[in-house]
This record gives C-alpha cells, sequence and structure tokens, in this order.
C-alpha cells in the first residue's frame, strides 16, 4: 500500500528537528495515550472476568449450573436414569441427582443450630472443583459411607465441630405435612469441613450422600432435583432450551436466571468499566488529530515542494496517513504487549505485593490488588486491539486529506 518514497517521507517527517520539538512532543503523548488506554482496557477486562469467574464459581459451584426440577410436589421420580441420560449430552461434565432441606443438627455439649443439609453422591461431590479446593479439615476420601457428614466451616466453628465428632440430624417435620409423626433422626460422623469463602454458605451448608438423605427425607429411590455441571458456564444457554426439549414435563432452570440479579449487575458494570476506559483510547485518538494537523500546517511548504516535484494527491495522502497509523498502530501494539503481559502474569505480580508488603506496608488502595483473580479472554483482547487500530487508522484520515487537499501555488505564496 505504501511505497518506499512515501515509506521514507513519513517516517522523516516522524523525526523530530530543530523547531519541530512540540510536534513531535505531541506525537509521543498520542503514542502514549494509546498505549496506557488499549494496556488498561486488556487488564481492568481481564480482571473483571476473573472477578466474575470468582463470584459465579463460588455462587453456582455448590449448586450446579443447571438445575431440572419437578414441576409439582417435592420429589423426582427417575432421577437417576435422568441423570444418566442428561451426563451423555454434550458439554455437561457431572450430571447427578441431589436432595435439598432443612434439618435442625445438634453437636457436642449441647450446641445447636439449623442447616441446610444437600445430599448428592460421593463422586460428584468430590468432582466440585469449588469443595475441592474449600476442604480446610480432614477429607472427602471418607465421605461416601451412610454416617458420613461434610459441615461448612464457618458453622463446624460455632459447633465447635472437628472431623471424628458426632452430630446428630433432626427433621422436626416429616416431608408428609403430619405434625403427629414422629421427628426423624440420625447420628452422623464429621469426616471433613469446607470453606468457599461465602459466610452464607459456610455457615449453613452440610452435605450428607445421597442414600442417607432419601432416608431422612423419606424419598425412597427418589431425588429433589438432579444438578449438572457444564464444560462452560456462559453458554449454558443453548444446553439450557435443549434439556427443556428433552424434557419437557420438568422445570429447568439454569444459574443465570436463578441468580439473574447479580449476574446483570455485574455485567452492566464491567460493560461500563469497558465504555469508560474506551474513553482513553478515543481522547488519545484525538491527540494524534491535533498532531496531524500541526504537522500538516508546518509541513505546508514541503507539501507543496512534493507536488511541484510531481508527488500526486493520493501519494501526499498516504504519507500523513502513514505518520497517523504508526504513532496510533505503534501505541496499541505496545499496549497489547504490556496490558496482555501484566494480565497473563497476574499471580507472579501478586505474590510480587505480598513480598513487598512483607516488609513495606501497602497502603489500602494497593492491597486489594493482592486478591483479585484475572482471566485473559482472547476475543476481548482482539476486539480491544481492533478497536485501537480502528481509531488510529480514522483520527489519520482528516488530517492527510486536508493535505492533500493543499494548492502549491497557494502555499509556497504563503509560506
Amino acid at each position: 500500500m505504501f511505497n518506499a518514497f512515501e515509506r521514507a517521507v513519513a517516517f522523516r517527517y516522524l523525526r523530530a528537528r530543530r523547531g519541530e520539538r512540540f510536534v513531535s512532543i505531541i506525537a509521543a503523548f498520542s503514542l502514549l495515550g494509546i498505549t496506557l488506554g488499549v494496556a488498561t482496557l486488556i487488564i481492568v477486562t481481564s480482571v473483571m472476568n476473573g472477578f466474575r469467574a470468582d463470584l459465579m464459581n463460588r455462587i453456582i459451584g455448590l449448586n450446579g449450573h443447571l438445575t431440572v426440577q419437578p414441576e409439582r410436589g417435592r420429589a423426582l421420580d427417575g432421577a437417576d436414569a435422568i441423570a444418566a441420560r442428561l451426563a451423555a449430552l454434550p458439554g455437561v461434565a457431572q450430571a447427578a441427582p441431589a436432595v435439598e432441606g432443612q434439618v435442625l443438627l445438634s453437636g457436642p455439649g449441647g450446641t445447636a443450630a439449623a442447616a441446610q443439609l444437600r445430599g448428592l453422591p460421593a463422586g460428584a461431590l468430590r468432582d466440585r472443583p469449588v469443595v475441592q479446593r474449600g476442604v480446610r479439615q480432614g477429607s472427602l476420601d471418607d465421605f461416601g459411607a451412610e454416617d458420613s457428614v461434610v459441615v461448612g466451616a464457618r458453622l463446624a466453628s460455632r459447633m465447635r465441630l472437628q472431623p471424628g465428632d458426632t452430630v446428630t440430624l433432626l427433621l422436626p417435620q416429616a416431608r408428609g405435612g403430619d405434625f403427629t409423626e414422629a421427628p426423624r433422626s440420625r447420628a452422623l460422623r464429621v469426616v471433613a469441613t469446607f470453606d468457599v469463602g461465602m459466610p452464607e454458605v459456610d455457615g449453613r451448608t452440610i452435605f450428607v450422600p445421597l442414600a442417607t438423605a432419601q432416608s431422612l427425607f423419606g424419598l425412597g429411590e427418589a431425588a429433589s432435583q438432579v444438578e449438572l455441571l457444564v464444560t462452560d458456564p456462559a453458554r449454558v444457554a443453548p444446553l439450557t432450551t435443549e434439556v427443556r426439549a428433552m424434557l419437557p414435563g420438568l422445570r429447568v432452570s439454569d444459574w443465570q436466571r436463578a441468580n439473574s440479579s447479580i449476574y446483570a449487575a455485574v455485567v452492566v458494570e464491567r460493560n461500563v468499566m469497558f465504555l469508560i476506559l474506551t474513553l482513553i483510547v478515543v481522547v488519545a485518538a484525538f491527540n494524534i488529530i491535533s498532531s496531524l494537523t500541526m504537522l500538516v500546517k508546518d509541513k505546508g511548504r514541503d507539501i507543496a515542494v512534493l507536488r511541484t516535484m510531481g508527488a500526486r494527491r493520493a501519494s501526499v495522502l498516504r504519507i500523513f496517513i502513514l505518520c497517523g497509523a504508526t504513532i496510533g498502530c505503534g501505541g496499541t501494539l505496545l499496549g497489547f504487549g504490556l496490558g496482555l503481559g501484566i494480565a497473563a502474569n497476574f499471580p507472579t505480580l501478586k505474590a510480587l505485593l505480598l513480598d513487598i508488603e512483607g516488609s513495606v506496608t501497602l497502603p489500602a488502595e494497593l492491597r486489594f490488588l493482592m486478591s483479585l483473580p484475572s482471566v485473559v479472554d482472547a476475543r476481548e483482547v482482539a476486539v480491544i486491539v481492533a478497536m485501537g487500530f480502528g481509531l488510529s487508522l480514522l483520527a489519520t484520515l482528516w488530517p492527510s486529506w486536508r493535505a492533500a487537499r493543499i494548492d502549491p501555488a497557494e502555499a509556497l505564496r504563503h509560506g
């Protein structure tokens, strides 16, 4: 697109000579603005992606990404068969029957608390990453026997429970609604405690084997629901539609609908942040316009000489487009490298901050960086880089057109 003559002239104009420092300084600030804008966008979007993934994993990691429940009644018959059918679908990482209910928990020393009981097959619980990472005491290897229970760390601390202690589960009212029926109880042994970082979960949730929960609630072989974990939670909607078509008589809901308010708030915050930070790149693009406009004004006599020597208007247009594109696209590439380098090496940055904090007390404004996650999305990075290139090229068009429209005679007469 650019011949050797146009490249030589463009790069000559970009090198500052005596008396041209001011234009070059503006061009340098334009380059710096594009670099910082693109880098900041990549870093912030990666951190927001990590924050969203971490938040959603904490919220939905225990409950599954998609649930299948009966439309009426509290029991889902044939839950094992339904789980087996759903597990064969593409994109499903796990499908397991589950039982949920409220119980009273009585521990040693007379301590008692209400708890949210969740019954799962032993393998399904062990395969849930949020639970695996959250184990604080004991081991999930012992979970599976009918007398085993896994307790939230905050609940265990409040009731002074340790692995090996015995607790009693009490169901004050039978599921049939008969108040005259005697309460059901079961003595269980604590095999592990877990902490997922959410007080409302760690302070009231317990896990028991599926058979224990079915026996306690009198469900027989039925379950409360079937829970699915998918390989890509962000694209759960098509799978939800497919499962609804497969199981028309059941209620199917995904994590986006169940947590719609939280999900919407995170998405809106991320989009607004992206829009605000995009203004940095836009402002830098305006700096490119101003620097090129000043360069065209400063080089008016040179442009006239080039035109009288035979240079075409299209050639002059391409010379100044190349000048602006070098600043904008160069800044975009530098921002891409800087932003991607920081976002992809966030754990190293956090480790460095931890080492610094060991010797120097960091201010609160920097301390939060040590807990931020980062997830780089290649598509978003590509969009940011494309936006940087696009704005940079658009910013060069008007000044370059003005340069190509200069009349050689008028420029030499008044130059």
